[in-house]
């Protein structure tokens, strides 16, 4: 996804970091440069406000946790998904 113009940072590392941003997970330099790109691309807010949304409503429905083996298991297939999906994109 890009919205045409020029960044400092494309698009496509903006969105590939976008959980670990509305996480709270990335340093205080990575988060600043991530708010600057989204302050300038429309595109990008609207994905990140989207993912923001649905991770509140999940957060909101959701009141028991995951046994944790589930959820390892889980996180496992995710990752093994993504680097699939990676795999694929280059």
């Amino acid at each position: 996804m890009s919205c045409g113009k020029h960044h400092d940072t494309d698009c496509s590392e903006v969105l590939e970091r976008m959980f670990f941003f509305i996480d709270n997970e990335l340093q205080t330099a990575d988060r600043t440069v991530i708010v600057r790109h989204l302050e300038e691309c429309g595109p990008c807010l609207a994905k990140y406000d989207l993912e923001r949304t649905v991770k509140l409503l999940v957060q909101r429905s959701c009141s028991e946790h995951a046994p944790e083996g589930l959820r390892d298991k889980v996180l496992l297939r995710i990752r093994e998904v993504q680097s699939g999906i990676d795999s694929r994109v280059e």
